[in-house]
């Protein structure tokens, strides 16, 4: 799960209050709260929010659900941060164990609170109307990520929506884990996984169904990473050495080569890592699914290879690594073809009525076009996270390297080059 933002399609014009109102708010929020903690001196416990944030949390619980929360008393009400990610704040909220439940409502709801999205303005220098353009598309990839988690979440496709408000949502917390980047190799897992992807491509979502997803984002984090400045020398040098791969000139090239390169257009996942896949518990499962994609910030129509090129490249990145720069990257867990292969013959089993009934030759054709499709395609998730952690270094105020983590993937970037002999 990472810290999201990105350029959304076109979006009713009635949602533009919308997205004024939550731009001012959550912003207005993390500065009030940091500036209110820090002049109390408030310290607050690592598994509990400062007051303010607990606080708003109980009004938007009693507000939005039914049933016991309507009577809770404040100091009854439970919450605590959720760890494992690198994306929004994450709490869980809670009704005290001695509070019976009145019909069915939830008696505890995950609360996620926008983070960095909406903070897409890289220079302090640039003008009023360039920052608020800025800000719009974070605050409209925001709206449109919500627009998907509830149409999601009406087809069983994801997790229940209870409430929905300009700083964030309320959302079923579903007894659950994070894969881990070294259970993405398990065969079992993995075929599991090409499943869910399979019928997320599956499905029909009433958005713009042309794929300009990919490179429209990649041409806004491009031209954000050209105006950025950093004061502190360690992170100037390493941007001077990502400029000095000619990055406009790079992802013309790459822009080439995929417009060369057979891939349908499908509703995209666009992040499907480890981190963003939960393995239920055993008491939520049922033998049809244990399995469950999540966090659907970047979700759009988009180009089938970037889906499973980036799923690939997932397997060299682990994200729970505790010291400094808090991820590893191990070059070699690339999936080897035969890994490769698996996971695509369970994706298009699923994917194409009659794939399995084809004889050989014909599925072995199928499948190599596709391994063709998905490892240039990869090249396009190492260069757009690339980016991404650039403007992440600049932008986000979470301990993580991201400077280190660009130039994970762009070495993974350029590895890929010489592996597809381009």
């Amino acid at each position: 799960m990472k810290t999201k933002f990105s350029c959304g399609d076109e979006i009713p014009g009635s949602l533009d209050r919308l997205i004024s109102t939550a731009g001012g708010l959550v912003t207005a929020q993390r500065t009030e709260e940091e500036n209110e903690s820090r002049e109390k001196g408030e310290i607050c416990r690592d598994d509990e929010p400062d007051s303010r944030t607990r606080r708003k949390a109980y009004r938007w619980c009693k507000e939005f659900l039914s049933g016991a929360w309507k009577n809770l008393e404040e100091d009854r009400f439970q919450i605590s941060i959720i760890r494992g990610g690198l994306s929004n704040m994450l709490f869980l909220c809670s009704l005290p164990e001695d509070v019976k439940v009145v019909s069915n409502e939830p008696r505890c709801v995950l609360l996620r609170l926008y983070g960095a999205i909406l903070q897409m303005s890289c220079n302090k220098g640039e003008t009023q109307e360039t920052q608020k353009e800025s800000f719009f598309q974070g605050a409209e990839a925001m709206v449109m990520e919500s627009v998907m988690f509830a149409i999601l979440a009406e087809r069983s496709l994801g997790p229940k929506l209870y409430g929905i408000f300009p700083q964030g949502r309320l959302e079923q917390y579903i007894p659950s884990r994070r894969l881990e980047t070294c259970e993405l190799r398990l065969p079992d897992l993995s075929s599991e996984i090409a499943i869910k992807m399979s019928r997320f491509h599956g499905m029909s979502m009433p958005f713009n169904k042309e794929p300009k997803w990919l490179f429209g984002t990649m041409e806004k984090y491009l031209k954000q990473v050209l105006k950025i400045k950093f004061t502190m020398e360690p992170q100037a040098r390493k941007l001077n050495t990502f400029l000095s791969y000619n990055l406009p000139k790079e992802m013309a090239n790459l822009r080439s080569l995929l417009e060369a390169t057979h891939s349908p257009v499908v509703f995209c996942h666009n992040d499907c890592q480890e981190g963003n896949i939960l393995l239920l518990n055993k008491s939520e499962n049922s033998e049809q699914q244990n399995l469950m994609l999540i966090d659907f910030e970047y979700s759009s129509y988009n180009y089938r290879g970037f889906d499973l090129g980036n799923h690939f490249c997932e397997w060299i990145y682990d994200y729970t690594y505790e010291k400094f720069p808090f991820f590893k990257a191990t070059f070699s867990n690339y999936p080897t073809k035969k890994q490769q292969i698996h996971f695509l013959y369970s994706y298009m089993a699923e994917f194409q009525p009659g794939f399995e009934n084809l004889n050989i030759v014909e599925r072995s054709k199928i499948v190599n076009e596709m391994l063709t499709e998905a490892n240039r395609f990869a090249l396009a998730s190492h260069f757009f996270w690339g980016l991404w952690s650039i403007i992440q270094a600049k932008i986000s105020s979470i301990e993580f390297g991201y400077m280190e983590y660009a130039a994970a993937r762009f070495d993974s970037y350029f590895q890929q080059k010489r592996r597809l002999g381009l």
